[in-house]
């Protein structure tokens, strides 16, 4: 199958197990990530070297920990400071109307071509396809997201939209839809869609952005990127949207330091990114470039219903670097696709339950060994494996969870097995005699009992249980 009847495959999670399945049995898949994996860790590990990194990881923490126990406040008075600064605020209550908010401002625009940066929750709000539904066309600017909408395909990592795909992959898909020639040359590829996407800069009509940082105290908006498309982005259009996530405002600006120094080395074991953006307004009467106009759209989306669990707070922490997946045993063998989520791996196994309700990300809790390495590597200390357990609880409980969908996995046959061992667990009279039971009638044990016998030998009783036999010992000591 070529990489183009790959480009239009659907990945959702309720086929989580399916998908894994595909992907394990893909060799080229297995090795992309393998290779891309290995070398992400490598980096981060290098780029703290020299420093305290427990230290810094806790401040990291403690700044997220602090503007999330000021959220409402910081919210009002980032739009206050940002409104001072000529910052046009939008409040959406889901993705759906921070689409429309899009929209509207997009049409008042007259816009009829957009360019996009980077942001992961204009991927979560399906933002391109509402807009390509109004006769709007959307073109992502980032490298990664260029290639993958190229090929009709979502992001496979936050951080890294196209990490799936090797260069003779990629080589074929620009000569499919570009025209260039097919090479292993990066420097050539790289040139030809920075050539190509340069032209799509100077005649948008609107630019749109995702935002890293929002700082509370000074209305700033901070964009960290490497390949300069989100300063074209931010800069070039006549109107540049912003649109982010309710929980990615900090307090103060000496909050993004410590924050930017995690992100970067967690993210790509680098020290600094290439560009670090700082907007905090539109172009004003002296100055010769930028925007006319600038739009904040923060987006909610679940995220108060998150904001209203006290163990589960901890998800809205997340900085997306992306190190829990670099990490993961399973997302580097089963790659982002697999999920069908657009946040994959261990922090999207623990936020897209919320977004989504347990009833379609049942199985995503459960895509993970618990070894804890997500919870290890994470830049702001998020306790991910217990997070797992938690939601691993929820889908199994009783249905009064705070997660939509909670007790979608709860089975009444195991219920009733569990509470029956508790009882002759508690009773020892009835435990002897049922063991006993068990250990003559071992060979009416079934030898399938679902999915837990797919790898193993179903268990059998023992014909004689072990107080048998210490008495049967004892009595022949005392009988020699």
């Amino acid at each position: 199958m070529s990489i183009h009847d790959d480009a239009v495959q659907t990945f959702t999670p309720r086929d989580f197990h399916r998908q894994a399945h595909d992907a394990l049995g893909n060799p080229q898949i297995r090795a992309n990530f393998r290779k891309a994996m290995d070398g992400l860790m490598t980096k981060r590990r290098d780029s703290f070297g020299d420093w305290d990194l427990e230290t810094l990881r806790e401040l990291g923490a403690n700044i997220r920990m602090r503007a999330l126990a000021k959220l409402p406040e910081l919210l009002e008075q980032l739009e206050a400071n940002c409104e001072a600064n000529g910052i046009h605020v939008h409040w959406a209550e889901d993705g759906e109307e921070a689409c429309r908010i899009i929209r509207e401002l997009c049409e008042a625009r007259g816009a009829k071509a957009v360019i996009k940066g980077k942001s992961m929750v204009s991927e979560e709000m399906h933002l391109n396809e509402h807009l390509e539904a109004a006769g709007i066309e959307a073109l992502e600017s980032d490298l990664g997201e260029y290639l993958v909408q190229l090929n009709q395909q979502t992001p496979s990592h936050i951080i890294m939209p196209a990490i799936h795909l090797n260069t003779d992959e990629i080589s074929d898909i620009m000569h499919h839809k570009t025209g260039t020639e097919r090479t292993r040359d990066v420097d050539y590829m790289t040139a030809a869609a920075r050539s190509q996407l340069r032209e799509r800069f100077m005649a948008a009509d609107v630019g749109i952005s995702g935002v890293n940082f929002a700082v509370a105290e000074t209305g700033t908006l901070c964009l960290v990127e490497n390949e300069g498309n989100g300063r074209m982005t931010t800069t070039v259009p006549p109107m540049h949207i912003a649109v982010t996530g309710i929980e990615k405002v900090v307090e103060h600006l000496r909050d993004v330091p410590p924050l930017y120094a995690l992100l970067s080395r967690s993210a790509t074991g680098q020290h600094v990114t290439t560009y670090f953006n700082m907007i905090s307004g539109p172009r004003k009467e002296q100055e010769h470039d930028g925007p006319e106009a600038v739009h904040l759209v923060l987006v909610d989306n679940g995220r108060s219903r998150i904001y209203q669990d006290d163990e589960l707070l901890d998800t809205l922490r997340c900085i997306r670097c992306g190190a829990c997946m670099n990490h993961c045993p399973v997302y580097t063998r089963v790659g982002g696709h697999t999920y069908g989520t657009t946040y994959p791996g261990p922090i999207g196994s623990i936020l897209m339950p919320h977004m989504l309700g347990l009833e379609d990300t049942k199985d995503l809790p459960s895509a993970s060994s618990l070894c804890g390495a997500c919870g290890e590597v994470c830049p702001v200390k998020i306790p991910i494996p217990d997070l797992l357990v938690r939601l691993r609880r929820e889908a199994v409980g009783e249905g009064r969870g705070n997660v939509p969908g909670a007790g979608v996995k709860r089975n009444k046959k195991e219920v009733a097995a569990w509470k029956s061992f508790q009882w002759l667990a508690t009773h020892p009279g009835a435990w002897r005699r049922g063991t006993a039971m068990a250990g003559k009638l071992n060979m009416l044990m079934p030898s399938n009992l679902g999915p837990w016998t797919d790898h193993r030998t179903a268990p059998k009783p023992a014909k004689t249980t072990l107080h048998a036999l210490i008495k049967r010992h004892r009595k022949q000591r005392s009988d020699a």
